[in-house]
């Protein structure tokens, strides 16, 4: 009876705790929209999506050149990163000793904990230089804030990407040798695919941080508001754009901020979507048998 009824309260507990968090995302979502809403009445939605120009002093508010810094910033940043994480993880989960598993793990994890703060002054004393004297530019832009970017998520992919290995059934492995096949043949046939969604999940948590982050990229990626036409121009992403202007905005520029902050939203919610619908894709291609 006291059993039952602890496991009542749980779930009770559980129940309000899950609706606490719904309600909380629903009024900053309300929050957000009802700021911005404004821009898109007085300013109007085309102009301020695919406006080439921001300068709220001339009244101009146009985001679509910090929409393509934001996508490319963070294309770029997966591009280099997830190939990268995915062979750590696989060496990780199937090749590496315990010892260095156990050395590796916690360094992995150490990274993840560093404030971003710290990555935007490592990129603006180190990497800024470095790219500045070896590849050219300024060595603020894309590129760099790209590369800051991918030590960032790096270990969020290569963490779960790890588990998702690893959650891989013993069987799978066991039937895969015993039929001959190599230690390298299993992982990249029956290992891997059967892990894909996983890893998935893990490219769609890395990417909701490196397009989410904010104080990193504005220290390196040099915030000028142009299309670039190559990875080492500078860039402003729509965070760094929130985040430099929010402090002295007023009027209508206020409300062009909290604008760009549903643009932000709803790009964020487009690229889950589409992450998602690859994910559950492949889940139910593997799950139906066609490994």
């Amino acid at each position: 009876m006291i059993s039952k009824t602890r496991e009542n309260l749980i779930e009770k507990g559980l129940f309000v705790t899950a609706i606490f968090s719904i309600i909380a995302i629903l009024l900053i979502i309300t929050f957000i929209f009802r700021e911005g809403i404004p821009i898109f009445q007085d300013y109007g939605v085309i102009n301020f999506i695919f406006g080439m120009d921001w300068a709220p002093s001339d009244g101009k508010y146009g985001v679509f050149t910090m929409i393509v810094g934001s996508l490319c910033i963070t294309l770029l940043s997966l591009a280099i990163a997830v190939p990268l994480s995915i062979l750590c993880a696989i060496f990780m989960a199937e090749v590496a000793p315990e010892i260095m598993r156990k050395i590796l793990k916690p360094v992995i994890e150490t990274l993840a904990a560093i404030p971003s703060v710290v990555y935007g002054f490592f990129g603006l004393i180190v990497l800024v230089p470095y790219v500045r004297a070896n590849i050219g530019g300024t060595g603020f832009g894309m590129l760099t804030a790209a590369l800051i970017l991918t030590v960032m998520i790096m270990p969020t992919i290569i963490s779960v990407s790890e588990d998702a290995i690893r959650s891989v059934p013993l069987e799978y492995k066991e039937a895969s040798l015993a039929l001959g096949a190599t230690h390298w043949q299993t992982i990249r046939r029956v290992i891997f695919p059967a892990a894909i969604p996983g890893i998935i999940t893990s490219i769609i948590l890395g990417m909701g941080r490196a397009i989410g982050e904010t104080l990193a990229v504005i220290m390196v990626a040099g915030n000028v508001t142009q299309i670039p036409s190559s990875i080492l121009d500078p860039v402003r992403a729509l965070t760094s754009n929130i985040a430099l202007e929010m402090g002295y905005a007023t009027g209508l520029h206020y409300s062009a901020l909290f604008g760009t902050a549903i643009i932000l939203f709803v790009l964020i919610m487009i690229l889950l979507v589409v992450a998602n619908y690859f994910h559950y894709k492949k889940k139910i291609v593997i799950g139906g048998g066609y490994l």
